[in-house]
């Protein structure tokens, strides 16, 4: 059974607020490439940055005029804090239709190393290690060929149950739209039922980059980019927020890249309902572009700084300590970044395909880490509201 597709027009009809960047201070001695100058005199002013600006960003060299830049956004968005959450990773499978030539993750059925978890499973997941405190869940996995809906129900309810107090953040608009064919129902009607089953914000996978030439090469079975927003914008409507994602490092070019980022700012502008927004530098062990290098770090902080200059209508730009690794996740908090994301606990997508950071961090670690670069800890929940660290918490109770 199929889905009609949402009309873009009505997709992008639910208008939300727009905070762009305020005229930055911008100091001239900290650039020394003409182009990045000519970028931060419209900044100075209050200009909104256009496709050939955020063309010369990515093209830069001068890595350190390029984070000066963006600090500079940063610290007009965000002051001095730097966020992370309490949060745990649950992948409930890896058995999925898209086969993704980037992916590493996926498996047919019956493939080694395959897995489906039970509703049942996932519950006592959740319920694992009951003495930490668990803010969110994030619950993607795939686009599984013979699940019904009622399993994504079943799901939800099983780890709400477990965990009450945690908001679930599940599924990527790529399996919302899966969701959405397989019950036959219109995508907000889906979300809804969602809603009601628990969900209570999206994360933003399946963005990968919007490009159809990329999309055709790597991912052809995915939904287009046109969709992804699409399904996005609905969730917006619905109050659902949502973070939004670029994987990069593989094919694309820096075109492809800033065109992904300004479609994104567009949606952004026409439904305000995303949150944050995660770079993601592409893996290439066990992929079917394994012979691909992978990014470089100073590539790393010229895609965050990129990014936060070009979204300035997102709160929030993260810094995902997973692919990134914590040392280089802490250097991006002075280039655009605010966020390190979480605990995470028990990580797979990433770590199939090569990554050699831990598998979790505690609150200690993160909190450790973002004082040691210069910026206070703030422990948030998934709307980004403040919240008293576990530690402090559990000093206060003793």
């Amino acid at each position: 059974m199929s889905t009609p597709a949402l009309n873009l027009e009505q997709a992008l009809a639910v208008p939300g607020p727009v905070h762009t960047l305020p005229p930055l201070d911008i100091a001239e001695g900290l650039i020394s490439d003409p182009a990045l100058g000519a970028v931060a005199r419209k900044l100075r002013q209050g200009q909104r940055l256009e496709r050939a600006d955020g063309l010369a960003l990515m093209d830069s060299k001068d890595i350190l005029g390029l984070g000066a830049m963006a600090h500079a956004a940063r610290l007009a968005k965000n002051g001095r804090k730097a966020f992370y959450v309490l949060n745990r990773h649950l992948n409930y499978s890896n058995i999925c239709l898209n086969k993704c030539t980037f992916c590493a993750y996926w498996r047919d059925e019956g493939q080694e190393r395959a897995f489906l978890l039970s509703p049942a499973e996932a519950g006592a997941k959740a319920q694992e290690r009951p003495d930490q405190a668990v803010d969110e869940f994030h619950i993607v996995g795939s686009c599984h060929p013979s699940l019904s809906l009622s399993y994504y129900l079943d799901l939800l309810a099983a780890v709400r149950a477990a965990r009450p107090q945690a908001t679930l953040k599940a599924f990527t608009p790529v399996e919302i739209d899966h969701l959405a064919r397989i019950s036959g129902q219109p995508v907000k009607d889906l979300l809804a039922q969602l809603q009601a089953a628990g969900l209570g914000a999206m994360p933003g996978g399946g963005a990968e980059v919007f490009s159809p030439r990329v999309r055709d090469k790597l991912c052809p079975k995915k939904i287009s980019g046109k969709r992804w927003l699409e399904v996005s914008a609905a969730a917006h409507s619905l109050g659902i927020p949502t973070n939004a994602t670029m994987l990069y490092g593989h094919i694309e070019t820096a075109e492809e890249r800033v065109d992904h980022l300004l479609a994104l700012r567009d949606q952004q502008d026409a439904s305000g309902g995303f949150s944050a927004f995660i770079p993601l530098s592409f893996h290439p062990a066990n992929t079917g572009l394994e012979n691909l290098n992978a990014t470089t770090g100073l590539d790393d902080l010229r895609v965050i700084a990129a990014s936060r200059l070009l979204l300035d209508n997102f709160p929030h730009i993260k810094a995902y300590w997973v692919m990134l690794g914590p040392k280089l996740a802490q250097v991006a908090l002075n280039f655009g970044a605010d966020d390190l994301d979480g605990t995470i606990v028990e990580e797979r997508i990433t770590h199939m395909a090569g990554a050699t950071t831990a598998q979790g961090l505690t609150e200690a670690d993160l909190r450790r880490m973002i004082a040691a670069s210069g910026f206070t800890p703030v422990r948030r929940d998934s709307f980004y509201r403040h919240l008293p660290s576990a530690q402090a918490v559990s000093a206060d109770a003793r």
